[in-house]
């Protein structure tokens, strides 16, 4: 299938397809009139992108995760597991640190509008 119809069926943007091929998630064939050309299963594997986007999954860890989906083992499994438990404990930290930032901020305001109250008397 041309890219237009694989960004149809998996509901992205044929920049998004792009993109893909040139973080290696994604390959295509040429036609002779160099046009690319997508498998039928491709538009699984982009709907298996975009989960990991949605996800908050870089560019890189999703490269370094689709060894299992492209070759399931034991071994691929594992390491996937593994990027995506990193991936998750970092995510948590940057949650905590963006907590501790909007809850500075908070004491900030209130005490801005005690300063504010005693302004206005």
């Amino acid at each position: 299938m041309k890219i237009g119809e694989l960004a149809e069926r998996a509901g992205v943007s044929v920049r998004s397809l792009r993109y893909y091929e040139e973080q290696g998630l994604l390959t295509s064939e040429r036609s002779p009139g160099g046009h690319r050309q997508y498998a039928e299963g491709d538009v699984d594997r982009v709907l298996y992108l975009q989960r990991l986007y949605a996800a908050g999954l870089s560019s890189q860890t999703i490269l370094s995760v689709m060894p299992c989906l492209l070759s399931p083992s034991e071994a691929t499994n594992e390491a996937a597991f593994a990027h995506m438990v990193e991936e998750r404990d970092r995510l948590r930290a940057h949650i905590a640190g963006l907590t501790q930032t909007l809850e500075s901020l908070e004491e900030l305001i209130t005490l801005n509008r005690r300063s504010r109250g005693r302004l206005e008397r």
